[in-house]
């Protein structure tokens, strides 16, 4: 089975086949949909771990799914690749440089997708958390979730780690130039 689910939003079967037929098989299981209305409700259904979105769309466009993935923040987290044939079209409604989603100009080669998809997760990482809201007594708080504090944590520590071995890393070549120099 398919460890991860992908979402192809896009009115044109063509390039719905074609980001098929790039991706390494067995890895991912593609869905479809060919409009912005059966492709939130998929969005929805399945949880997708990467949306591709097509800009301009029947019964929705690509600009209202954005803006109800934007709203939900459930869905905030999923990364989304935008696509267009025209980048003016999406730049007219979402400024430069775009912090939480990737652009990807059609036509593209299997290079230029794969390029999409890699920026897309990192951006999507790096997308602070969405608040939960938590009652407690008559008023409400924002906490972040336990789940969220202890991954944080381990990122923090491992991020610690990476820091000091680039720490010796760096001793080591201050020691070797200074051994070179005398």
């Amino acid at each position: 089975m398919a460890s991860h689910k992908i979402l192809v939003i896009d009115d044109s079967n063509v390039i719905r086949n074609m980001v098929r037929d790039m991706l390494p098989k067995g890895n991912f299981e593609v869905l479809e949909a060919k409009d912005g209305v059966q492709g939130l409700s998929l969005i929805q259904q399945e949880r997708p771990n990467l949306i591709m979105l097509d800009f301009l769309l029947p019964r929705m466009s690509g600009w209202e799914v954005y803006q109800h993935i934007q709203n939900q923040p459930d869905l905030q987290s999923i990364p989304l690749v935008l696509m267009s044939g025209r980048k003016e079209e999406v730049t007219e409604k979402l400024q430069e440089p775009f912090e939480f989603f990737e652009f990807v100009q059609k036509p593209f080669d299997q290079k230029e997708l794969f390029e999409a998809i890699k920026i897309a997760m990192a951006k999507a990482k790096k997308r602070p958390p969405a608040p939960v809201s938590v009652q407690t007594g008559g008023s409400a708080q924002v906490a972040a979730g336990g789940g969220d504090i202890q991954a944080l944590n381990e990122k923090i520590a491992k991020m610690q780690a990476e820091i000091d071995g680039l720490k010796k890393q760096m001793a080591q070549i201050l020691a070797f130039i200074k051994q070179k120099l005398k």
